[in-house]
């Protein structure tokens, strides 16, 4: 059900997420390893990055499985940035595939991505309108909506995720997202591990086998920014 990583610390180029590791994102699209709910992650892709010289992140996303684009190696060594967020995706049965379906979802400086299912009944209060009728497209419009009302990010998703849970007991709600300058994740459902070296590496699953790698419990929430990290209950 989707797998996604995001980087925030000294620039790194998008291929450090994708490519360039033994399990990066390539290897989780055909052959994850924990994946609990599919098998393979073959709906299409998305990343988005930060430039100096754009006041929003660079979006691209393809419908295409990510092993298909004979572009994105080229593109994934000198895409570069501090903050990175990539994801591959398992589309949930019934919901459409389409670019407008595929994380990352934005809105003015954030990047969000969804892991995991939810009734879209459960978060359409939430929000007036959402780029698809992807059930992961309403949670990222619900997110957005809080975020334009000045609620603090790691907030927003925490209200979305509860409110969302508490509608549909059966959800998976692993939300990622970032501005460029911190990153927030929750856990409700699916697995989550951090790894904390020059800086917050956050993934549906690690990246490789070295050791650092912490699985983040379920019910959590992960925030990061340059002072630090903290993980705290939802």
């Amino acid at each position: 059900m989707c797998r996604h990583a995001a980087w925030l610390g000294a620039p790194r180029t998008l291929a450090s997420l994708i490519h360039e590791p033994e399990y990066g994102l390539l290897q989780q699209s055909y052959a994850p390893r924990l994946q609990r709910y599919g098998t393979i992650n073959a709906d299409g892709f998305g990343m988005g990055w930060y430039d100096a010289a754009r006041a929003e992140p660079v979006r691209y996303r393809r419908t295409v499985p990510i092993w298909a684009d004979a572009n994105l190696p080229a593109l994934a060594q000198v895409s570069r940035s501090g903050c990175l967020l990539a994801a591959v995706r398992s589309a949930t049965v019934g919901m459409p595939i389409e670019e407008t379906a595929t994380a990352p979802f934005t809105d003015g400086r954030w990047l969000l991505s969804h892991n995991g299912r939810v009734e879209r009944e459960a978060v359409r209060e939430l929000a007036d309108d959402a780029e698809s009728s992807c059930d992961s497209a309403w949670l990222a419009a619900a997110v957005f909506v809080r975020r334009r009302a000045g609620h603090p990010l790691g907030d927003a998703l925490a209200e979305v995720v509860a409110h969302a849970g508490a509608k549909d007991p059966g959800a998976r709600l692993n939300l990622l997202a970032c501005d460029g300058a911190s990153i927030a994740a929750t856990v409700w459902g699916d697995t989550l591990h951090l790894h904390l070296d020059d800086g917050v590496l956050v993934a549906s699953e690690p990246l490789d086998d070295r050791p650092g790698w912490q699985a983040v419990p379920d019910r959590n929430l992960v925030l990061a920014s340059p002072d630090g990290v903290r993980v705290q209950p939802l």
